[in-house]
């Protein structure tokens, strides 16, 4: 058995979507179902009980939606990622996922190799676009004054900026130059607000942009 078993919550409204992803998941050495949930308010309740490291979520749901979801995990800084598994393809679908915290997206035909390798690159510190998504994302942030912007971020705060660029968890940031987590959190942050953005995808994005990436 690996050191490390992922743990993983479903959450999705459809009982064989849940039936048929367990299936694919249960033959991964590291990748563990942990729970299931049939909507997002129990998802987030399931997740804050307890406490995957990935969550597999549906957009579209009764009740509480997976946006809706996302907003409310991110409230409570939790430190679950989360990965969107959506028939939907339209950016305007996805792309309010990605803005609420989701680490990326896959389709639920999606091959069972390919989706846990999804689950791998999330729990990782990755974040999975599309290339159509990534550039509506970009589209969007379009404000003229990036690199502006940028101009107010210290040295060790580019530093840490490309490094979430590569996808970078804080732990590993921390571990590349030499700081302790907690160090690595207040720089992120203070990224963030610097940069007028609300997560580390907008942040990769923005380095990927602005020629900050490593």
């Amino acid at each position: 058995m690996p050191e490390k078993v992922i743990k993983v919550l479903l959450v999705d409204d459809h009982q064989v979507v849940r039936r048929g992803l367990r299936t694919f998941l249960e033959v991964q050495d590291d990748i563990e179902v942990v729970g299931e949930a049939s909507d997002g308010a129990e998802g987030v309740a399931r997740t804050e009980e307890l406490r995957p490291d990935v969550v597999l979520m549906d957009i579209k749901m009764p009740g509480t939606d997976g946006i809706e979801a996302l907003r409310r995990l991110r409230e409570l800084d939790n430190p679950a990622r989360v990965l969107i598994v959506t028939s939907f393809t339209e950016q305007r679908t996805v792309v309010p996922a990605l803005r609420a915290g989701a680490s990326g997206y896959v389709y639920k035909d999606v091959d069972p190799d390919a989706l846990a390798g999804a689950i791998r690159s999330v729990h990782a510190g990755h974040v999975l676009l599309q290339p159509e998504v990534a550039g509506a994302l970009l589209a969007q942030d379009d404000t003229g004054n990036g690199t502006g912007r940028g101009s107010t971020l210290t040295e060790r705060e580019r530093e840490v900026l490309g490094l979430i660029a590569d996808g970078r968890s804080n732990r590993e940031i921390a571990r590349a130059l030499v700081l302790s987590e907690k160090t690595v959190k207040t720089h992120v942050s203070n990224i963030l607000m610097k940069l007028d953005l609300s997560d580390r995808t907008q942040a990769a994005l923005w380095a990927v942009r602005n020629g900050a990436a490593g």
